[in-house]
C-alpha cells in the first residue's frame, strides 16, 4: 500500500512541477533522468494494481528517495533565488553549477535503485502465468478508477438478532418510573453497543416521547468542555440574557423542566461520568441517559442506585449471524442456493460479533457471487474462529488485504484521525488529492474521483456515515474502533504514518513522511528535525500549543512539507517562514488579518484554509486582505475563510486560475467580465455584501455566465440597509442555492424556480418577504430540498403537483 501511495505521489509531484515553468530549468537539464523516472512509477503501478508482491518496501523507498532528490533540489533554487540580492553572480554560478552536480548524481542513483526494482518485478511476472498474461495485455499507461456505489444515509443501522434488545431498551426508557435513569448498555467492543443506542435513539415513539435528545461521543480522551459544547448544539439557543452565562449553566438551564434523552456513546472512565452528571438536572419527569461502555466497572457504577442491572450485550448465535451476513449482502434479493452453505460457514466463522459480520459482509460484496470466489474467503475467514481481539483483527485485515492498492492509502488515512473523531468530508477529500493519492480518470475531477474512493469504502463497511449531505453526499464519516486500530497498526508497519500521542523517540520519525499529532507539545519534541516529513496534522492544540517565535523556530527545518494543518492552535498564524515551504499543496491555519504577496512563492499550493480563532468570533467576522499576489498560485484549487476582503483586480498578463474550484467566503465581490475570465472553471461560491448608502454595481448579472457553477451562497447585511442594486442572474447549472437577507417579494421566486437543474434550495433571514407565497407548477421540477429559515411567510399556496421531486421541507422561525 504504501510503495503505492508513494509512486502515485512522485508521479503528482513531477507533474505538478512540469506544469510550473519556474522550474522549467529543472527538467531541461535532468529531462531524461525525471522522463524515465515517471515511465518506471506507471509500470510499477501498473504492477501493483493487478495484487501484492514482495517488493514493497523496496518501492516504496526508492519512490520516496526520488521524489526527496527532486523537491529538496527545488527547495535549495527557490531559496537561492529568495536570496539573489544578497549574493554576488559568481557565487550564484559555482552554488548553482555544485548543486547541478550533486543532484544529477542523486538522480542516478534513484534512477539505478528504480531500474532495479522494476527488473526483479518483471521477472517475478515473467515466472508466473498471471505474470506473463499480465505483460502480453496490460497497458501500462492506464490508470485505474474506483466507481463507489451510494449507500442508504445514515441514522439506524441494520438490526438482526438484537430485537429483544431493542425491546428491552425501549420499556426502560418510557418505563413508569419518574426519576433521571441512567441505561448502560455493556459489551465488548464491535458487538452492537452503538448500533442498538441508535436505533432506539431513532425509534419514533421515542422521538415522540422524548422532548429534547442529544448524542454525545465520549471516548478515552476526553473534553469535559467539548461534552458540554455538544449538548448545547441540542438544546434550544439562549436568551439574550444569558449571553455572559458558562456553558455548564446554559445547558442546566436548557434541560430544566425538559424530559430529555441523551446518549453518553463510548464511555470509559467514572470521572467523565461525574463531570457529565452535575449539569443534569433531574426534574421527576422520566428523562433518561443511555451510555455505552465497554468496562463493566463503569456500566455498575453509573447505575448503582438502580435494581435493574446493566444491559448486557451478548454474540449472535449461528443464525443470527447468518441472517445478518445475509441481510448485508443481498439486501432484498434471494441468496443462490449454491452460496447458502458456504455463506453460513463464513458467518459460523465471525464468531458471533457483528462487526466482524459486517466486514466480512462489505467484503463478500465486492467479489463475485460464485462459489469459487466465497469458498477463497472462507479459507482465510476460518483461520480467525474466536472472538479474541488479535483473531477479530485476522478478519478486519482480510478486508485491508483485499482493498485495491488506490483504496489503501485513503483507507490507513483515516488512521491518523483521533478516536471518535467527525471527519469532514470536505476536508478529508483536499487531505486525499494533496497528498496525491488520487489519480484522474477521464472527466471526473480529482474531488470527484475522491469522493468514489470514500463511498466505495463505505460500501465495503470500513468507513462509517455519520450525516449526509441534502444532496445525498457524504457529510460526515468515521470509522469504528477496531478498524481504527486497524488502520494504526498497518500504518506504522508500512511507515506510512506516525501519530504523535505525547512521546515520540526520534530514531521512530527518522524514515516517516507523515505525522499526525493528537496533541502538539513542542517541549518534548524539542530539537526534532525530520527532513523526509511532507505531512504535520495537529489536533487539540491547546495551552501545550507553542508560541509564534518557537513553531517559526520549529517549522522552519522541514523543507519538504505538502501538509500543513494547525488549524485551532490558537496561537500560530501565518508566519513568514511559512512562504519559504514551497512544496506547500495543503495549508490550515487561524486567521491573519492580511496575506503578504509571498504568498506568490507557493507555486503548488491547492488548498488555504483560514480559521477563525474561537476568541474573535464574538466580534463578529473580521475581514482577511488578500493580495493581488493571490492570481500568481496557478495550481490553486480551493481558496476557503470565513470572508476574505473584496478580490483584487489582476494585474495585466496574469493567467486565470483555470484549477480553481472553490471561493467562499468573498466580501462585496465584483463579478466582472475580467473576473469572469479569471475564474473559469468555478464550481463553489461565497460572497456577501454590506449594503449601504455608497452601494456600487456589482455586476451580478454577470453570475449567469459561471458556466460550471453548482454551489452558490449569498448573503446580505444588515438588511434594513437594503438599496435594491443586487440583482443577480443565476446560472443554470446550480444545483444548490442559498440566499440569506435578500429581502425580494415572493412574486420574484421565478428568478431562482426556473432554474432547471436546482436540486436545494436554503433561504434565510427574510431571503423573501410577504406574508404569501403562491408557487407555479413550471417551476422548481427538480428540487429535492427546501429550507425556509426566519421568515414572515404566512400563507403557502400551493398544488400537489408541484414541487414533484421534494423530498425533505424545513420551515423554521416563520
Amino acid at each position: 500500500m504504501a510503495a503505492y501511495a508513494a509512486l502515485v505521489s512522485l508521479t503528482r509531484t513531477i507533474n505538478l512541477i512540469l506544469q510550473n515553468h519556474h522550474h522549467s530549468i529543472f527538467f531541461h537539464e535532468y529531462s531524461q533522468e525525471v522522463s524515465h523516472l515517471l515511465e518506471q512509477s506507471a509500470l510499477l503501478q501498473a504492477f501493483l494494481e493487478e495484487g501484492d508482491h514482495g517488493l514493497q518496501a523496496r518501492i516504496t523507498d526508492v519512490a520516496n528517495e526520488a521524489e526527496d532528490v527532486i523537491q529538496d533540489f527545488l527547495s535549495t533554487q527557490i531559496q537561492s533565488r529568495l536570496n539573489s540580492a544578497r549574493r554576488s553572480q559568481d557565487f550564484q554560478l559555482q552554488r548553482h553549477q555544485d548543486s547541478v552536480s550533486d543532484v544529477y548524481q542523486k538522480l542516478q542513483k534513484v534512477t539505478k535503485g528504480m531500474d532495479s526494482v522494476v527488473g526483479q518485478v518483471m521477472k517475478s511476472a515473467k515466472d508466473s502465468s498471471e505474470g506473463k498474461d499480465l505483460l502480453k495485455h496490460r497497458d501500462f499507461s492506464s490508470a485505474s478508477s474506483s466507481s463507489g456505489l451510494l449507500v442508504p444515509a445514515a441514522g439506524k443501522d441494520v438490526v438482526v438478532g438484537f430485537e429483544d434488545d431493542l425491546t428491552a431498551i425501549k420499556h426502560r426508557l418510557c418505563g413508569q418510573n419518574s426519576k433521571l435513569q441512567v441505561v448502560p448498555i455493556f459489551g465488548m467492543g464491535g458487538i452492537g453497543k452503538t448500533t442498538l443506542a441508535r436505533n432506539a435513539y431513532y425509534d419514533q415513539l421515542i422521538m415522540e416521547h422524548f422532548q429534547i435528545r442529544a448524542w454525545v461521543k465520549i471516548s478515552q480522551d476526553y473534553s469535559i468542555q467539548e461534552i458540554i459544547s455538544n449538548l448545547l448544539v441540542s438544546i434550544e439557543p439562549s436568551d439574550e440574557n444569558e449571553r455572559n452565562q458558562s456553558l455548564e449553566e446554559k445547558v442546566y438551564k436548557g434541560l430544566k423542566g425538559m424530559r430529555y434523552l441523551i446518549v453518553l456513546d463510548d464511555m470509559w472512565s467514572t470521572k467523565a461520568w461525574d463531570e457529565v452528571k452535575m449539569i443534569l438536572p433531574d426534574d421527576d419527569n422520566g428523562s433518561r441517559i443511555i451510555m455505552t461502555t465497554r468496562l463493566l466497572d463503569v456500566a455498575r457504577y453509573v447505575d448503582s442506585s438502580s435494581s435493574s442491572p446493566p444491559h448486557e450485550m451478548h454474540f449472535l448465535d449461528d443464525d443470527q449471524s447468518w441472517n445478518l451476513l445475509r441481510q448485508m449482502v443481498f439486501k432484498q434479493e434471494e441468496c443462490p442456493d449454491e452460496l447458502e452453505k458456504i455463506g453460513k460457514l463464513i458467518a459460523r466463522s465471525c464468531g458471533g460479533l457483528p462487526l466482524a459480520v459486517v466486514v466480512i459482509a462489505g467484503l463478500l460484496s465486492t467479489v463475485g457471487k460464485t462459489r469459487a470466489s466465497w469458498e477463497n474467503i472462507a479459507k482465510d475467514v476460518n483461520l480467525a474462529v474466536t472472538t479474541n481481539y488479535e483473531q477479530f483483527a485476522k478478519i478486519l485485515s482480510l478486508s485491508y488485504i483485499n482493498l485495491p492498492q488506490h483504496l489503501r492509502p485513503c483507507f490507513l488515512y483515516m488512521g491518523g484521525f483521533p478516536e471518535d473523531y467527525e471527519i469532514h468530508v470536505w476536508k478529508l477529500i483536499k487531505l486525499w488529492v494533496a497528498e496525491g493519492f488520487i489519480k484522474p480518470n477521464g472527466s471526473n475531477s480529482l474531488e470527484e474521483e475522491a469522493e468514489e474512493c470514500l463511498e466505495d469504502l463505505v460500501k465495503r463497511s470500513l468507513v462509517l456515515v455519520t450525516k449526509r449531505k441534502t444532496d445525498g453526499k457524504i457529510k460526515i464519516c468515521s470509522v469504528h474502533d477496531l478498524v481504527r486500530d486497524l488502520c494504526i497498526r498497518k500504518a506504522e508497519e508500512e511507515n506510512f504514518l506516525h501519530r504523535y500521542v505525547g512521546k515520540m523517540l526520534h530514531e521512530n520519525i527518522k524514515h516517516q513522511h507523515r505525522i499526525s499529532f493528537m496533541h502538539f507539545d513542542l517541549n518534548s519534541l524539542e530539537k526534532m528535525y525530520c527532513s523526509t516529513i511532507r505531512t504535520m496534522i495537529c489536533f487539540n492544540c491547546r495551552n501545550s500549543s507553542p508560541t509564534y517565535s518557537e513553531f517559526c523556530s520549529f517549522i522552519r527545518d522541514f523543507r519538504l512539507l505538502k501538509i500543513l494543518d494547525v488549524a485551532y492552535s490558537s496561537r500560530v498564524h501565518l508566519f513568514p517562514e511559512v512562504y519559504e515551504l514551497c512544496h506547500l499543496r495543503y495549508l490550515a491555519v487561524d486567521y491573519h488579518t492580511e496575506i503578504p504577496a509571498a504568498i506568490s512563492n507557493l507555486r503548488h499550493l491547492q488548498t488555504l484554509i483560514l480559521h477563525q480563532e474561537k476568541a474573535l468570533k464574538s466580534y463578529g467576522p473580521w475581514m482577511i486582505r488578500l493580495p493581488s499576489a493571490i492570481w500568481m498560485v496557478s495550481q490553486l484549487r480551493h481558496l476557503v475563510s470565513f470572508v476574505f476582503g473584496r478580490l483584487p483586480d489582476p494585474e495585466g498578463g496574469t493567467s486565470p486560475l483555470e484549477n480553481l474550484q472553490t471561493l467562499s467566503d468573498i466580501r462585496d465581490f465584483r463579478c466582472t467580465e475580467k473576473i469572469l475570465k479569471m475564474l473559469p472553471n468555478l464550481k463553489k461560491l461565497g460572497i456577501s455584501y454590506i449594503i449601504g448608502q455608497n452601494d456600487q454595481d456589482y455586476h451580478l448579472e454577470n453570475l449567469l455566465k459561471f458556466h460550471q457553477l453548482q454551489k452558490l451562497k449569498v448573503k446580505i447585511y444588515p438588511s434594513f440597509l437594503f438599496r435594491w442594486k443586487l440583482n443577480p442572474v443565476f446560472p443554470p447549472s446550480l444545483k444548490k442555492l442559498s440566499l440569506s437577507g435578500w429581502h425580494r417579494a415572493w412574486e420574484d421566486m421565478g428568478i431562482v424556480g426556473s432554474l432547471p437543474n436546482l436540486e436545494v434550495l436554503k433561504l434565510r433571514d427574510y431571503a423573501f418577504r410577504g406574508y404569501k407565497w403562491e408557487t407555479n407548477e413550471e417551476e422548481f421540477r427538480c428540487l429535492k430540498f427546501l429550507l425556509i429559515d426566519k421568515s414572515d411567510l404566512q400563507h403557502w399556496i400551493t398544488e400537489n403537483s408541484h414541487f414533484p421531486n421534494l423530498k425533505c421541507l424545513v420551515l423554521y422561525r416563520c
